[in-house]
Formats: C-alpha cells, structure tokens, sequence
C-alpha cells in the first residue's frame, strides 16, 4: 500500500549528526519509491502491484551536505513485490459453444476449458485453480483439475431437449475457502443422428387426376415424416406394388423430403378408371448403431381415380399414307378413313376436309362413312403430293374436333410425250463436208418412269430419206446431227426445216415431233460463223463503251426529231378530198373563231344551205377575214349530179343535193382548200385508231393483198401459206 516502508539505507560514514544526505535514483524513483534523505529510509507512495510490475531496480548514494560531494560510490538494489492472492481466475473465451451427437454414452468429452490466473503461481496456492459445475447436472460433469467437460447422462435425445447451457466455476486457493472464483457459460447443442423411422400421416391416400393430363403431369405429392432432420430425414420413394404401376411414376422433389407421383403413360377413363399404388418411402441414410430402432421405411396406399372429360374423336391411324394413280378417274374411292368417339356416349362422327390443306379442291370425303375420292382430274406432274388434314366432328359437341394427316401421292403414268430439251436453231458452214456434225439434240419428258428415261430419236418419215441430214441415235437420250453431204451454199437454199421424231421407252408409249432449224452460213477457215443471212447485226466486240454511248445518243436524237416531225405533220390541215382512198362520211362545217353561240350568224349563213343557187348573192360576209377564194357553188352547174341516186339541186332547196355538189367542186380542184372545212365527228375516219368505217369507194380498188412474206415465217405458217396460194411452186425441199 502507498507510504509504507520499504527498507532503510545506511552509510558507515554516517555518524548520525545529519551530515550526510541520501540520494534516490533508479527505476519508478520519486514516482513508486521516495527515500528519506536524513535517515535513508525507503518509502512507497503508490499502490504496487505486483501484475503489472514485479520488482524495481533502484539506485543509493550518500552525499556531503557540507562540500556536495559524494562520499562512496554508488549502490545498486532491487526491490521485489511481494504477491498476494487479489485475483480471481478468468476464461478468457467465455461463453462457449459446444455440439455432440444425441445419444452420446457417459464420459463422452465435450469440451476442455482453461482459466488463468494473474497471481504468482509459485508462491502459495493464489494461482492454483479448481473447476466444478454450478449448472448442468445431471447432464453434464467436469473434470476439477483438467477442466474437461463430459457427459454424465445416457441417452439425452435430440427430439426431446436439442439445447443445454451449463454453468462451470473456476476458484483459486485449491477450492479452499477464501479463494476468489470466476465463471463461465457453456451452451452445449445435440446434434442429430438418425435415430428415428419414417412415417406417413396416412394408410391411404386419395388422388384423383384428368384423363386428359398429358404424360409428365403431376397427380399428387405425398410425405413420409421424419423427426430427424437434414440429411438423417432424406427420403426415396418407390412404388413396390398395385395395379398402376406401369401407368404411373414417382420421384423425390429437390429438397428430397416429398415423394412427386406423375403420370407416366396415357390415361383412358373408358378403359381404366382408377388406379391403386403401394408406395414405400424409405431413409437414404442409415446409422448402423441405431438400426435396432428401424425399420427406417414407411408404407402406404395411393389410390387415383381418373376423370371422365369429353373427350375428340381418334382416328383408327395416326397418319395415312395413300397412293393413287395420276389417271384414277373422277369419283375413284381411293381410301376410307375411320373415327370413334372414345367417351362412352360413343357419339355419332361427321367427317370433313379442311380447306387450307385442298385449296385446289381435289378430294372429296363423305360425310358420314369417311370415304376419299377424287372430284378433279389428277396431274403428278402438276402436282405430285397433296397433304390433307381430315377432320371428325362429334355431333352432338361440334366443338369436339379430331384430326389425322392424310398423305397423298400421285403415282406416275406415261402420259407425256418427250420433245427437244430447247428450241434448237444449227447452222451448217457453207465448208462443211459430208458426216460433219452440226448438232447434239436432248429431250426431255415431265413423267418420272422408275427405270429412268430412255429416248430414241429418229427423222420423222416425210424427212428420212433426206439427201441433206442423218441423224444418229446415240442410245444415251442424246442424238447427233449429221450432214449428207457438202456443197452447201446460201444462194441456193439458206434454211433447212428438219423434223425429229422422238418416243419414249415407257408403255403407253408417246411419240412427239420437233423441228430443228438450219441456217446455212459462211465460216472462216476454223469453222466460226461469220454470217448468215437471218443473222442479226452484232456490234464488234472491240467496240468501247463511249463509243456505244454516242451511238445511242445519236439515236435518241434522230427518234426525238422525227416524232417532232410526225407531231408537226399531224397539226397541218389535210386536203379535202385528193384520191379514192379518202373518206367519204359525214361532215360539218367547221370554222376557226371563237362564235357567239346560236346568236353568231357572222361566220356563216344558214340560208345558203337552203338556196345554194343565190348563197353567192348574199351580201351578208364574213367581217372577221376575208376567204383566199370565193365559195366554188356558183360556178357548180344547176343541173343534176352525175352520180346514181342522186337528187337535182336547181331551184330545189334540198340539203343532200347542196353538199353533194360541194363534194364535186372539191374533187374538180383538190389543190385549193376551201374556205370552209369539211371534218369528221372523230369517232371513225383516216385519223382516228380504227380508220374509215365507210364502204363507199370500197370496191373501186382492184389492189390485192400480196402475201408472199408468209413463206418466210418458217413451216408452222405453211398450210396458210397454201391457203392464199402463195407457195412457189419451184422452191426446194425444205430438209
């Protein structure tokens, strides 16, 4: 404690008068310790302790308080604490957590503890520490001197208490009375084993489930309980008997506690109405020292009923596969598709085609036995598949719809006649020597004969003895054409018509008969042609682009400047009536100026019309411009046309006879237009689009039509040709 004594320096120069002075120095000196400089005596003046500093290293000297002088040297001590029990032991990890498996056997070691003491263990019995259990029994023990927690009670179970929390005292002294004691809590956890057998709530289950369900689907989940947990309480389910277990399954769900019970094959109420399953579920992990508590697996019944829906009509089949003959005439019942409702009401079925899949409307099917059969001509070679959805319809629910996939395939018939591949147009040199092959002809045929095509070429007969071409059948659908002989010239004939005859190898056989043309051309010495005389004009390869691109400019501006020309010829005025081949027709009288209606009588005076004889007299004219010439009816004798039919004007007012006599006057001097006009209503005439209508003058042309030029339009115009006579009768054979 502060301000007791601690020890006494004495010097053996110190006669005791108080002449010599003490001096401290050293370790917690003036601080801890203060010294007595007359007598030399040691003081503490604080509380020491001895855990926080065990001794101190302290410093004397006795000095001459006269002359301040040391009398001896220096002296070097050690002060020791001495200790005391003034603390109590401590765990210094307190509080503690502990687990042990349940059923643990007595003396199973659960933890080991360890409290300190600050106290100087060597010196008496302040730092010896004894543990005992202040809570915890009869559960638990502890050992006095290890401090090692055990089990003192068999048989603790997890399901019945899982958490024990036990208090353990450290006391010093050895335990003996007036030691100081410390304490900690340890909380002690039982862990699980699988010591407990699964159980299901129930001995039978009721399930029930649509027939309709599709395969997969979940019926029902069921659990067996287990009152152990994680994966003490893991599960697998199976189905070990009952009528339902080829028709369903069933499996652990993720968390491995339920059993999931699926469908695994269709379901039909009409055939099976409920189903019986005896399932077991059963631990996945077994604890060997416990099996004398199992069986660990729990079984029961599942029973699931199946529920009758409406159900659509089932095709016999799942698909039909059909093979008709492209020539199967109209009406031909080719396949009698069949449907059943499979609810129990077995309702009556209508069956139909669906009309996306026969937009053609090929097929029929009837109504009420689902017999196919065609309405229109089939064609494979138009059509070679045709897929059709058919429909069966309950009758007393429309809304019940079946369906099936008919597929049909039209089966090849040899109804094709083969023809050349292209339309061949071969040219001949003028070189060309006899046996020279001029061309390689092919065919082709729509139909597809199993066997593969075969073609066999020939001259058609009217050309087989030819002494121009031969043609070889090769036996491999091709055939060459060959020359007879040579000497080929323009001049004397520059086309040769030549006739196949082709026939396939399939029964029916069909035959065709194609024309190959021939040019004859001029060649040079390696055999290109150079020209002919039906050969278009090319332009030279080496011909550059900018010179194509002036051509075509030229050309565009020519086209422009004669429709110019053509759109100015067009606004002339025409001369009234030149030549025979005019129109007669109608005609008004027209004038230029815009007039005033019915009240204009300026420009023209209907009077003249009535008596043409004084329309010269009148001395009502034209105030706006004056004629080039007078009006010709003056000068017209009064006396009747010339012409059949027609009607004597003198005197008489009539209409026709006026105009008639103007007609003349125009055909004496077609040079000098008239003043006034004649024109047409433009419905029919020279300008309009289907020209002059009229049949006068008709037959005053002794013209005939000349058509020569259909003998160059190759042999399909021959017979017309023949028709108007126009065949010379000295040309050469065409082949």
């Amino acid at each position: 404690q502060a301000d007791s004594r601690s020890g006494q320096l004495h010097s053996d120069m110190d006669l005791g008068d108080g002449s010599i002075k003490y001096i401290l120095s050293g370790d917690g000196a003036g601080t801890t310790f203060t010294i007595d400089d007359s007598t030399g005596d040691i003081h503490a003046i604080k509380r020491l302790d001895r855990e926080v500093k065990a001794q101190y290293l302290l410093k004397a000297q006795a000095w001459n308080r006269q002359t301040d002088r040391p009398l001896e040297p220096e002296s070097e001590f050690i002060v020791k604490i001495q200790d005391i029990n003034d603390n109590e032991p401590r765990f210094q990890d307190g509080p503690y957590q502990a687990t042990i498996p349940e059923m643990s056997t007595i003396g199973t070691e659960v933890i080991r503890l360890t409290a300190t003491d600050a106290d100087d263990p060597t010196y008496g019995n302040s730092a010896r520490v004894v543990y005992s259990i202040l809570q915890g029994q009869p559960y638990f023990s502890v050992e006095p001197k290890t401090g090692e927690v055990r089990v003192s009670l068999a048989g603790m179970d997890r399901e019945v208490r899982e958490i024990y929390s036990i208090i353990i005292q450290a006391k010093d002294m050895g335990g003996q009375l007036g030691g100081l004691a410390g304490t900690t809590v340890v909380n002690i956890t039982l862990s699980d084993v699988n010591d407990n057998p699964p159980m299901f709530d129930q001995k039978l289950y009721q399930m029930s489930v649509l027939e309709s369900a599709p395969v997969g689907s979940v019926v029902g989940r069921i659990r067996a309980k287990d009152r152990d947990i994680g994966i003490n309480a893991e599960m697998r389910y199976s189905i070990i008997d009952g009528d339902g277990r080829d028709t369903f399954d069933i499996s652990t769900d993720p968390t491995n506690l339920f059993g999931i019970i699926t469908i695994k094959k269709p379901l039909n109420f009409e055939s099976k109405a409920s189903y019986t399953l005896k399932i077991e579920g059963a631990n996945t992990h077994l604890d060997h020292r416990f099996l004398d508590k199992g069986p660990f697996s729990h079984v029961t019944i599942v029973h699931v009923s199946v529920e009758d829906i409406d159900e659509p009509p089932e095709f016999s089949s799942a698909a039909y596969y059909i093979e008709v003959s492209e020539e199967a005439e109209i009406g031909t019942v080719f396949k009698t598709v069949s449907a059943r409702d499979p609810d129990a009401s077995n309702n009556s079925i209508r069956y139909s085609i669906e009309m996306t899949t026969d937009l053609g409307k090929y097929f029929y099917i009837d109504i009420t036995s689902g017999a196919l059969m065609t309405v229109l001509a089939l064609d494979r070679e138009e059509l070679s598949w045709h897929n059709i959805t058919v429909l069966a319809m309950e009758m007393n629910n429309p809304s019940m719809i079946g369906s099936v996939s008919v597929a049909v395939k039209i089966l090849d018939v040899n109804d094709n006649p083969p023809s050349l591949t292209h339309y061949f147009e071969a040219f001949v040199c003028e070189s060309a020597k006899a046996g020279q092959l001029i061309q390689t002809v092919t065919a082709i045929d729509p139909d597809d004969p199993l066997g593969g095509q075969h073609f066999y070429y020939s001259l058609a007969p009217e050309a087989a003895n030819n002494p121009n071409f031969t043609l070889r059948d090769n036996q491999d659908n091709t055939a060459w054409i060959l020359t007879r002989r040579g000497g080929w010239s323009q001049q004397d004939q520059s086309v040769y018509y030549l006739p196949i005859f082709i026939s396939d190898g399939e029964l029916p056989v069909q035959t065709s008969t194609s024309t190959l043309t021939i040019r004859v051309c001029s060649c040079d010495v390696e055999g290109n042609v150079m020209s002919c005389n039906a050969e278009a004009y090319h332009l030279p390869a080496s011909l550059s682009r900018g010179a194509l691109i002036a051509i075509l400019a030229c050309i565009f501006v020519m086209l422009v400047m004669i429709l110019l020309m053509l759109s100015l010829r067009s606004h002339r005025k025409k001369p009234y009536l030149h030549d025979e081949e005019d129109n007669v027709h109608e005609n008004i009288v027209r004038y230029d100026d815009e007039g005033g209606g019915e009240e204009d009588t300026e420009a023209f005076d209907i009077a003249a019309m009535w008596n043409p004889h004084e329309a010269h007299l009148v001395g009502k004219q034209r105030q706006d411009m004056l004629p080039e010439i007078e009006s010709l009816s003056r000068y017209v004798p009064l006396a009747c046309v010339g012409w059949p039919g027609s009607v004597c004007v003198g005197g008489d007012s009539n209409v026709q006879g006026y105009v008639l006599s103007k007609l003349l006057e125009a055909d004496l001097d077609p040079c000098a237009p008239p003043y006034d006009s004649l024109q047409t209503y433009a419905y029919e005439g020279e300008g309009s689009v289907a020209e002059s209508l009229s049949s006068l003058q008709s037959g005053c042309s002794n013209t005939d039509h000349e058509y020569d030029y259909l003998n160059d339009w190759g042999p399909r115009f021959k017979k017309l040709a023949e028709m108007y006579g126009v065949l010379e009768t000295n040309n050469p054979p065409m082949w």
